[in-house]
């Protein structure tokens, strides 16, 4: 009993000391007075020509937003200019740091208010 409990022990040392994963690229707002946390990454490097390609958001980049109990990874959109995200159904754009536009189409479109956190 006591070879289980020293390795179960052992064991939990060993993840209570693993490393956090870095949230250096997470952001932090409130959309519509909930808390949204959006998560940039970068895609592969195979279309340097693509717009934005400077601003760092290359063919493959994507999004994650976490809002309301659901997680939402969006791709980047071709369009020139800001950066945006989108499936189709939500988008993502971050013109403004303080205040990003978050919407989603339902029919109609919904616009959610976001400031940062």
């Amino acid at each position: 009993m006591s070879a289980v409990l020293g390795m179960v022990l052992s064991w939990l040392i060993m993840i209570s000391a693993a490393p956090a994963l870095p949230e250096s690229n997470v952001d932090a707002y409130l959309c519509d007075g909930d808390p949204l946390r959006a998560q940039v990454e970068a895609g592969a490097v195979d279309a340097a020509d693509i717009p934005n390609a400077e601003l760092g958001t290359v063919s493959g980049a994507y999004v994650v937003l976490q809002w309301r109990g659901v997680s939402l990874q969006l791709p980047r959109t071709n369009n020139a200019g800001i950066p945006s995200f989108s499936d189709g159904r939500w988008w993502w754009q971050v013109e403004d740091p303080e205040h990003p536009s978050f919407a989603q189409r339902r029919g109609a479109i919904e616009r959610y208010s976001c400031d940062r956190a």
